[in-house]
C-alpha cells in the first residue's frame, strides 16, 4: 500500500492499494474512494469489541479491500491539525487517546488500555480508557493543531496539562500530580491536576485540543446563546 498525507492544516490520508490489499478504520471515517473498494463491517474480536464499547468507541470496525484492480481510499481528519503515520512493531506498542485513531493496515491490533491507577484516569484528563495499538503494520493518528514529540530517558518526566497528550510508547508510565497550593488550584485556571508521563519512551502532544477550542468558543458566545 502506498499512501500520502496532503492538505497541510486540513489534512487527508490518501491510500493507493493494490488488488487484495485492505485497510481498517473506525465507522464513518471514509471520505471518498474508488468504486472497486469493498467495505466490510468486522468485529475486532469479542473481548476487544466489548472493551472498545466500554471506551466509548463502536463495537465494530470497517475494512476496505481493493477488489479487481488498484483502488484508492481517503480519510480526512475531523479537525484542523496533522495526520501522522506510525510503524507498529511486535513488542513495541503505542498507547493513544481513543479519539486519535484514524486508520491502519490490517495487521495492527486495536485493544483497550486501562490506566492502572483509577485516579490517573479520572483526574489526569487523558481518560481512564485509552487505546493500545500493537502487532505489526502502519497506523495513522490524527492530532489537533501542530504535533510536538519528545524522547524521555529512564526516569525523565514531562508534566502535561489536560488534553494535550495524544500518544506515548508502551514503556512510558502515566500518573497524576496535584497543582500545588489552594490559590493555584482554584484561581490559576490550570485545573486541579496535571498528567505526569515518566520515561523511558516517546510521547506526542498536540497544540490545539478540541476540548480547549470548544471552551474558548463557548466563552465567546453571547449569554443568550449559552442559555439555549
Amino acid at each position: 500500500m502506498k499512501y500520502s498525507i496532503e492538505g497541510e492544516n486540513l489534512p487527508v490520508l490518501i491510500c493507493e492499494m493494490e488488488k487484495g490489499e485492505n485497510v481498517i478504520c473506525e465507522g464513518g471515517a471514509m471520505s471518498w474512494m474508488s468504486p472497486n473498494m469493498k467495505m466490510e463491517t468486522i468485529s475486532n474480536g469479542a473481548g476487544r469489541s466489548i472493551g472498545r464499547a466500554f471506551a466509548g468507541e463502536g463495537l465494530f470496525l470497517n475494512r476496505y479491500t481493493a477488489l479487481d484492480r488498484q483502488g484508492l481510499i481517503a480519510f480526512s481528519a475531523k479537525f484542523p491539525g496533522r495526520i501522522r503515520a506510525f510503524e507498529i512493531e511486535p513488542g513495541q506498542e503505542l498507547i493513544a487517546q481513543r479519539t486519535a485513531f484514524l486508520a491502519a493496515t490490517p495487521d495492527v491490533e486495536l485493544s483497550v488500555y486501562l490506566q492502572k491507577k483509577i485516579s490517573t484516569g479520572f483526574f489526569g484528563g487523558e481518560g481512564f480508557v485509552m487505546q493500545r495499538l500493537s502487532g505489526g503494520g502502519t497506523a495513522f493518528l490524527e492530532f489537533d493543531g501542530h504535533v510536538i514529540e519528545y524522547e524521555l530517558g529512564q526516569g525523565e518526566q514531562m508534566i502535561v496539562s489536560t488534553g494535550y497528550l495524544v500518544a506515548m510508547t508502551g514503556g512510558c508510565k502515566m500518573d497524576i500530580q496535584s497543582v500545588a497550593g489552594m490559590k493555584n488550584k482554584f484561581l490559576g485556571g490550570e485545573g486541579l491536576f496535571n498528567t505526569v508521563v515518566t520515561g523511558p519512551g516517546r510521547l506526542w502532544m498536540h497544540t490545539m485540543p478540541v476540548s480547549k477550542m470548544a471552551r474558548v468558543i463557548y466563552n465567546h458566545m453571547p449569554a443568550s446563546a449559552k442559555s439555549n
